[in-house]
C-alpha cells in the first residue's frame, strides 16, 4: 500500500530541510528497540544540511561521520571549518550548489543526538543504563530522519572509516533507497585485530578510577585519563609508521629531555607530545561513555549479521552503484579488506586508491584524490 503524505508531513519536511547550511538542528525520531536489547522511549538525532533539496528529492546525499566525528562536515553558514572541508561545499567534489547534503550524528554520540549523557524521563543521565548500540541501529534511526526530511531515496550515501561501515549498512538495509554507495577506508566486517585495538581503548576508559561504571556525570572528576589513553592508541592506528618517523623520528620535544633523568619528571619525545596533544583535544570535546558506545558499535560491525552470508547481504546491492576506496598506507583498515568487500559484491568492482603516506586518516586529508573518480562514477552529469 502506498504511503499517504499529509500536509502536516510536508510542512514538517520543509521545516527540517530548510535553514542555514552547517548549523546543527535536532529532531525526534520516536522510540527504539535496539538490536541486542534495550529500549529508549524517544531518540533525538542531531543533523546538519547544506544546499537545497530538489522538488523531486533526487539530489540528496547522505554523508556519514567517523568514530569521533560529528555532523559538521563543512563550514556553511557557521563559524568553524568542517571535517571534510574542501571535499563537500560549493564547487567541491560533493557540490552543495547541486546537491542537498545531510549529515547525522550517530545515536549514542555526544554531539546533538541522544547518548549516555542525555537525560531520561526522570531527568537523570542514562550513563551505564544506555543501551548497546550497533551500526544497524544507527542506520535504522537515520532512515526515519530521512523520511522526516522528505527524502525517499538518496542520490548517494558516502562515508569513511566508521562512516563507511554506516554507509554500507544503510545501503544493505535499504537498497531501494540508495542509488550510489561510496565506502572509503572501511570494511564489511570488523576484524579480530580491529576488535583487539578497540578493546584496549575501551578498557583504558573502564579502568580509569573516575569512570564509576559509567555514572560519573555530576562528579567533580571525569574519566579523562582513560579517554586520553584510548585516543592515544587509536591515533597511532590512524597514522602510518612512515608518517610518524618522517615527522618526529627520535627527536625530543623542544626544551625537554626524554633520557638521562635521575630525578624529576622525564621529558618527552616529539611523538609523545603529539599523542598528548591529540588526547587533550579529544578529552575537551568528547564524552567517555559515547566513546565506549560508538567504539563497541564499530566492534560489532558485521554487515552479514542477519543474512545467510556476506555474499547474501551484499547481493542486496545488485541495483546500487558501489564505489569502494582504500588508503594505500592504511594499517587499521588494510587495502586488502577493501578488495575483499569489492570482490564479494554480486558484480565485483575495482578498488580505487588514495595514495597517501598518512595512513588511515588519508581518507580525510587526501580525499580530493578521488575527485575524478567520484565526478565520473557518482556525481557526473
Amino acid at each position: 500500500m502506498a504511503s499517504i503524505v499529509t500536509t502536516e508531513d510536508t510542512l514538517r519536511a520543509e521545516e527540517l530541510a530548510g535553514g542555514q547550511d552547517g548549523i546543527l538542528r535536532r529532531s525526534s525520531v520516536g522510540e527504539h528497540h535496539f538490536e541486542f536489547g534495550g529500549y529508549l522511549p524517544e531518540v533525538e538525532l542531531g543533523f546538519e544540511t547544506w544546499g537545497t533539496l530538489a522538488d523531486d528529492g533526487s539530489n540528496a546525499v547522505l554523508v556519514m561521520h567517523a568514530l569521533t566525528g560529528d555532523a559538521h562536515v563543512a563550514q556553511g553558514d557557521s563559524q568553524s571549518d568542517g571535517w571534510w572541508e574542501g571535499f563537500v561545499g560549493p564547487g567541491a567534489t560533493i557540490d552543495t550548489n547541486e546537491y542537498f547534503v545531510v549529515s547525522i550524528n550517530m545515536v549514542g554520540g555526544c554531539n546533538g543526538s541522544t547518548g549516555p549523557a542525555s537525560l531520561d524521563e526522570q531527568g537523570v543521565p542514562y550513563g551505564s543504563r544506555f543501551p548497546f548500540v550497533t551500526i544497524k541501529d544507527s542506520v535504522r534511526l537515520e532512515a526515519r530522519l530521512a523520511k522526516q526530511l522528505g527524502i525517499d531515496s538518496w542520490h548517494a550515501v558516502i562515508g569513511g572509516s566508521m562512516g563507511g561501515a554506516r554507509a554500507l549498512e544503510y545501503a544493505v538495509q535499504f537498497p531501494q533507497q540508495v542509488k550510489n554507495l561510496v565506502v572509503m577506508a572501511s570494511s564489511a566486517q570488523a576484524t579480530a585485530e580491529q576488535i583487539a585495538f578497540a578493546q584496549v581503548q575501551t578498557q583504558s576508559i573502564r579502568l580509569d578510577p573516575h569512570f564509576c561504571n559509567g555514572d560519573y556525570y555530576g562528579n567533580e572528576a571525569r574519566p579523562d585519563a582513560g579517554l586520553g589513553m584510548a585516543r592515544r592508541l587509536a591515533h597511532i592506528t590512524y597514522r602510518s609508521e612512515a608518517e610518524l618517523e618522517t615527522r618526529f623520528s627520535r627527536n625530543p620535544q623542544e626544551g625537554e629531555k626524554p633520557t638521562g633523568q635521575l630525578d624529576g619528571a622525564r621529558g618527552r619525545y616529539q611523538v609523545e607530545s603529539y599523542l598528548d596533544h591529540q588526547a587533550s583535544k579529544l578529552v575537551n570535546r568528547f564524552d567517555a561513555n559515547s566513546y565506549l558506545v560508538l567504539t563497541e558499535a564499530l566492534m560489532s560491525h558485521d554487515v552479514a549479521r542477519g543474512h545467510e552470508s556476506l555474499e547474501a547481504a551484499l547481493a542486496r546491492l545488485a541495483k546500487v552503484n558501489v564505489v569502494v576506496a582504500a588508503v594505500t598506507s592504511d594499517r587499521l583498515y588494510f587495502p586488502e579488506q577493501a578488495v575483499k568487500l569489492a570482490s564479494s559484491l554480486a558484480k565485483p568492482k575495482p578498488v580505487h586508491y588514495i595514495d597517501s603516506p598518512i595512513g588511515h586518516d588519508g581518507f580525510l586529508t587526501d580525499a580530493k584524490q578521488l575527485d575524478g573518480v567520484l565526478r565520473t562514477l557518482v556525481f557526473g552529469d
